[in-house]
């Protein structure tokens, strides 16, 4: 059965697409902890992220590590925090969030609420900013 990871690959649910390439996804989560957090996912319909294949698990990080440059770039933030947790989507996942200090990437906190527009114009920073 296709994860929601899936259908916004395929176009089916539509998403603040960072960036894409012929394996790996990289789109704003609609739940941010945060302006710019991101979530980057392998194409391929894995649900640990420890179960991809060696070179699909390196090229994911390296992927992520783009946009995590990107992020560091265009967001005011004093780092980017990373974590993967894999429990709410059966789709492997990397959040990448942009923090100032460890409780901004407390899972536990409410999460931003953001309009149409102010997701489209982070999207659209952070995308410009991995090839600047």
């Amino acid at each position: 059965m296709a994860t929601i990871f899936s259908k916004i690959i395929k176009g089916e649910i539509p998403s603040h697409k960072i960036a894409e390439d012929d394996r790996f996804f990289a789109f704003l989560d609609i739940n941010p902890l945060a302006k710019g957090h991101t979530l980057v996912i392998p194409k391929q319909e894995t649900d640990n992220l420890f179960d991809l294949d060696d070179e699909t698990y390196k090229d994911l990080w390296l992927f992520a590590k783009k946009i995590a440059r990107a992020l560091d770039k265009s967001m005011t933030c004093e780092r980017v925090g990373v974590a993967v947790v894999g429990l709410e989507v059966p789709h492997a996942h990397i959040h990448l969030v942009p923090i100032n200090g460890i409780y901004d990437i407390d899972f536990s906190k409410p999460k931003l609420e953001l309009g149409p527009e102010e997701f489209a114009m982070i999207a659209k920073r952070v995308s410009e900013a991995i090839n600047s």
